[in-house]
């Protein structure tokens, strides 16, 4: 199965190392531990994570309070958003349109 980021998951992810390795050395690199264990865990059990719609799920990381959103099919795993589960929910429910058809 392909993983595919959206952009803006990306920069998500790209700022959130850059926080966490502020914070503490090394921290941004635990964190990205993190998300390619669950990246991983995903690809293998991609149906195995709490339903927020129809077309997406959600994998909590364990160390972190932050989620991988995403939509899984037989091809592709497509992460919508590296999202920070203590701050505005559903932000990212607009990054959908387009990407599903």
């Amino acid at each position: 199965m392909r993983v595919r980021f959206l952009d803006v998951a990306r920069q998500e992810l790209d700022e959130a190392v850059a926080f966490h390795d502020a914070q503490v050395p090394g921290l941004g690199k635990a964190f990205l531990g993190e998300i390619l264990a669950a990246l991983d865990l995903i690809q293998r059990h991609p149906s195995a994570w709490h339903p927020l719609s129809a077309e997406t799920r959600r994998c909590r990381l364990r160390r972190f309070p932050y989620g991988l959103i995403y939509h899984a099919d037989d091809a592709e795993l497509l992460i919508i958003a590296v999202a920070h589960l203590h701050r505005r929910p559903d932000y990212w429910r607009d990054r959908l349109e387009g990407e599903l058809e």
